[in-house]
């Protein structure tokens, strides 16, 4: 099928859910250590207790990939119910999770919304791929990487705004502020409607063949196979990116994990507390407990809001590329290869910052390589695979994203971050070394088509 090419407008409504979806993510990157660190939770814990996120796009990546690619309602299209089941769901999640009594049940939240959030976000990068000729694909992808960037800064920012509005930071121990909470009822009201704007602006092409769809839907107990037989005939591109995608996401699951303890600690110098080192039944040492409490979540608004430049940045690079790469070819390998580089090295300087301010230029530096992460290896990948397989195999590459933090999170940030030293901080220094680490990788692609797309081949 021949598609025709999108406007600007059209691009962006069908990319526009990814704003709640990146409102999701933001949440629960930029805060979620918060609030295991206010129930209690050590920061060596802290790894551990983020491991639902990858299991579960592990599970649910392949599996809605899968399922999408053999939905069809002329009605809901392919890719648009699970956008919206996977947004009821996770606005429920982002409601419940600050209200978590105990950290166990914060962390089983956090398995809930992770696996909603993957269910709407897995059929987006399909989405791209199912509506766009391929001269257009590193423009939708960099489209959908401008609108994330957005939801990245919004998001971060809005237990800080919440509250220079009045709202209090300060909470009883074990409690999480009423800052967060708002913020966290915001995202969810964002994540739904910008889906159901997505869900409602946005039509999808029906199946070339719908005989030979048919067919193929009405076949018993392949999933499996399916899956297994998609992993073993995998794309060597898609193998090379593997390994690209495999140090990047170890680093910023690093990031999202260990940013707000090393931060905190390292640059702001406001801890969190640690319940045992005071005794509440004394006046005093509550007192002290309680503004100590107070000044670590504040330092985490900062945190947050620190790290939302990522996504300004991550923005103002998708705004060049949107420019750039609706006239004109780019080399994705470059590209990919010198933001990746420039993210670790803002990571490295975060140990020897003077002060607070200069987390502007670290962030600016990483929001490069985000931005880069969100296009570039999709719009590579998506040049070298069967279209009539796109969701299947989006979802398979999902396993180069969570294995890595998997790793990271049973054990490899802690074990790699203590050969450097004791202090959380040294967490951020292998963060950027496995990012420059990303980026020298990307010299193992060498599929001239994935690399640039070539005009006239269209």
């Amino acid at each position: 099928m021949k598609k025709r090419k999108l406007s600007f407008w059209e691009i962006w409504n069908m990319s526009f859910g990814f704003l709640g979806i990146q409102f999701g993510f933001a949440l629960q990157g930029g805060f979620m250590s918060r609030i295991f660190q206010t129930l209690g939770a050590s920061k060596d814990e802290i790894p551990l207790l983020w491991i639902a996120a990858p299991l579960t796009g592990l599970i649910v990546q392949p599996i809605i990939g899968y399922l999408s690619d053999r939905t069809w309602s002329p009605k809901w299209g392919r890719r648009r119910p699970y956008f919206l089941i996977g947004a009821i769901l996770s606005s429920l999640a982002l409601f419940f999770v600050p209200h978590s009594p105990a950290l166990w049940v914060a962390a089983g939240f956090l398995w809930v919304l992770d696996a909603s959030i993957n269910i709407s976000m897995e059929p987006f990068r399909a989405l791209v791929a199912d509506k766009l000729p391929e001269s257009q694909r590193s423009y939708g992808f960099v489209v959908q990487t401008l609108i994330i960037g957005i939801g990245t800064w919004v998001a971060s920012n809005l237990p800080w705004l919440v509250s220079t509005l009045g709202v209090s930071d300060s909470a009883a121990q074990g409690v999480v502020p009423m800052s967060v909470k708002i913020a966290f009822a915001i995202g969810g009201f964002v994540f739904l409607t910008s889906i159901l704007y997505t869900v409602f602006t946005t039509s999808e092409y029906p199946p070339e063949d719908m005989e030979e769809f048919e067919r193929e839907k009405v076949k018993k107990n392949q999933f499996i196979p399916d899956i297994l037989n998609n992993i073993g005939s995998m794309p060597t591109t898609m193998k090379k990116l593997g390994v690209v995608q495999f140090f990047s996401w170890f680093a910023f699951f690093t990031m999202w994990s260990m940013a707000n303890p090393a931060l905190t600690e390292h640059v702001f110098e406001a801890p969190a507390p640690v319940k045992s080192e005071f005794n509440m039944d004394n006046d005093q040492d509550k007192k002290a407990y309680d503004l100590a409490n107070t000044k670590f979540q504040k330092a985490s608004n900062s945190v947050g809001s620190y790290m939302g430049i990522y996504g300004l940045s991550s923005m103002a690079f998708a705004l060049l590329l949107v420019v750039y790469t609706s006239k004109r070819r780019i080399n994705r390998k470059f590209v990919h290869m010198g933001s990746l580089i420039l993210g670790g090295i803002g990571f490295l300087m975060m140990k020897f910052i003077p002060s607070h301010e200069y987390l502007s230029v670290s962030f600016i530096l990483i929001g490069f390589a985000w931005g880069s992460i969100l296009s570039m290896p999709y719009a590579m990948l998506s040049s070298s695979v069967d279209p009539k397989k796109m969701g299947v195999i989006m979802g398979i590459f999902n396993m180069f994203i969570v294995i890595p933090q998997i790793i990271a999170a049973l054990g490899g940030i802690v074990f790699i971050s203590s050969l450097l030293g004791e202090g959380a901080i040294n967490a951020m220094t292998v963060a950027g070394i496995s990012l420059i680490l990303a980026g020298l990788s990307n010299f193992l692609i060498t599929n001239r088509k994935a690399i640039t797309y070539e005009i006239e081949n269209e």
